[in-house]
């Protein structure tokens, strides 16, 4: 009896079983299936930033599919070449060139093979080779020509390389700042891209060779020129944007140097009272007078370019401001507001982020005065501060920044740039204040960064957003896959067909007891 009682029990569960799997191969087989789209990993994209002092490449990534017509980029990685900028190679042939190879190597190494084909490079040179173009388009030309045949070399797709205009400049770097901040989409708990609907923050960059400001605005913009209009995941933004050529950190301070050469004359030496007083040293009047940016200045009498002056720091900050408050003109302004040299800006509002040599000022202003700086006023009391110092105080505050760097140890370039630090510190205070507006009110709206996350902060970002646009959308890869309603059939079935088996099992053991009593 129990014997028959298992060979029935095994029966009906061989039969159950059977039935379920033959009811699902026929699901399987009959019922209608979608197509799932399944985008591939990343894209890439190389923008190499060509700037005045020197160069930076930027590799970013993105998925295939867009949101709205633009790739949803992130920065996978960034390398700043050694040497100078392109722009400084004019008639060095072959350096431009060879400048770009340490980054462009590392770019073979780090994006997959298997995409090269489809990576686009894009190369931007800014303020240095537009101050190139002007003085000597033929080389600016040559400069070009050579990096693009450089860039063809390798396996990646070369769009392109091109001297961006100021307004495109500042526009790319307002658009970064957004990105970044996540003031266009940001991506929800939900797990999708949401619009936050957040106020826009300007851009206030400040390069080697110009400066740029950047913001949205109601007013009216006077000057068509100083306006752009942009659309970015769905909604249309128009902002103010306004290059300064010339009035980028290394540029101002030969236009200073110019200036002080001028009214005190050159019989062999004058005296610098942005400098420390602890400092001396020589200029070539040729390297000063012989620029673009100094081409319409007075030159002193008599003018000889290969003569060298002698030049002594007093250390002296109240002098020092008068001095690079005349670097600015309020001649000539033909709208109902300009910021200076006859350029139209309208009111300052809202948040503002200052990034490039205005993040690093900023920050040395900061340890070597031990303030936060909040107000024109605390900007103007650090300012003061580093003027008074001597190099080997400045020298202990590069120190302690973390930069390693000893006396004994410093380039010349690096030297340089701490004796430069009052100069620079001075003009910062007067463009923001003085020339942009930025009050006690509107001051404490800046926010000095020069990264978001692990993303550098600059033009090239909002570049590469802009320029994924124009980039085909790769295939996306297509598997089969069951519909939903499809599922909700299938499940109902493996239910309705798992308590048919339960039933009959337990049917079955019933059966076998009752078999057993008899």
């Amino acid at each position: 009896m129990v014997s028959m009682g298992n060979q029935q029990q095994c029966q009906i569960i061989t039969a159950t079983a059977a039935l379920f799997l033959a009811v699902i191969g026929i699901i399987l087989l009959v019922v209608p299936r979608n197509d799932i789209k399944q985008p591939p990993e990343f894209m890439y994209g190389i923008v190499l930033d060509a700037g005045s002092s020197h160069t930076a490449m930027f590799i970013y990534k993105w998925p295939a599919d867009k949101l709205n017509d633009t790739g949803i980029v992130s920065q996978h990685s960034e390398c700043h070449a050694n040497g100078r900028g392109i722009s400084n190679y004019s008639g060095i042939r072959g350096g431009a060139a060879r400048s770009l190879e340490e980054c462009m190597d590392k770019a073979l190494k780090e994006i997959p093979e298997s995409r090269h084909k489809l990576t686009p490079v894009y190369l931007g040179a800014t303020a240095g080779m537009r101050l190139l173009n002007i003085s000597e388009p033929k080389e600016s030309d040559e400069i070009l020509k050579e990096v693009e045949d450089k860039l063809k070399t390798y396996p990646f797709s070369f769009k392109g390389a091109t001297i961006l205009s100021g307004e495109d400049e500042g526009a790319f770097g307002w658009v970064t700042v957004n990105y970044l901040l996540e003031n266009y989409i940001k991506y929800g708990f939900v797990g999708q891209w949401l619009s936050p609907a957040r106020d826009t923050v300007g851009a206030l960059d400040l390069g080697g060779a110009s400066t740029q400001i950047t913001f949205v605005t109601n007013q009216t913009v006077e000057n068509k020129e100083n306006l752009k209009k942009l659309r970015l995941y769905g909604r249309d933004y128009q902002i103010y944007t306004q290059s300064f050529l010339c009035y980028g950190r290394d540029q101002v301070l030969l236009k200073l140097l110019a200036h002080l050469i001028t009214t005190q004359g050159s019989g062999g030496s004058i005296v610098h009272p942005c400098y420390s007083a602890d400092y001396n040293t020589s200029v070539n009047l040729s390297s000063v007078f012989d620029i673009p940016c100094n081409k319409n200045t007075k030159k002193p009498t008599p003018y000889k370019p290969d003569d060298n002056l002698q030049i002594k720091g007093t250390g002296n900050y109240n002098q020092c401001m008068g001095n690079v408050s005349r670097l600015f003109s309020f001649d000539n302004c033909s709208y109902s507001k300009c910021s200076f040299d006859g350029v139209f800006q309208p009111n300052i509002t809202g948040n503002f982020m200052a990034f490039s040599a205005f993040f690093h000022t900023h920050d040395f202003l900061q340890k070597a005065a031990r303030i936060t700086i909040t107000s024109p006023a605390d900007l103007e009391n650090a300012t003061h501060v580093v003027c008074n110092m001597s190099f080997m105080e400045m020298s202990k505050v590069n120190e302690d920044q973390g930069n390693r760097l000893k006396k004994s140890n410093m380039t010349e370039d690096q030297k340089k740039r701490l004796w430069d630090t009052c100069a620079v510190s001075v003009f910062v205070q007067v463009l923001l204040v003085n020339r942009y507006g930025f009050d006690d009110l509107s001051f404490p709206h800046i926010i000095f960064q020069n990264k978001v996350g692990d993303t550098s902060v600059g033009w090239s970002l909002g570049y590469m957003l802009n320029s994924s646009n124009l980039l085909p959308a790769e295939n996306v890869l297509v598997r089969k896959a069951l519909s939903s309603e499809s599922w909700s059939v299938l499940i109902f079935l493996f239910s309705f067909l798992l308590i048919m088996a339960l039933f009959f099992l337990l049917r079955a053991i019933r059966k076998k007891e009752d078999d057993n009593v008899i």
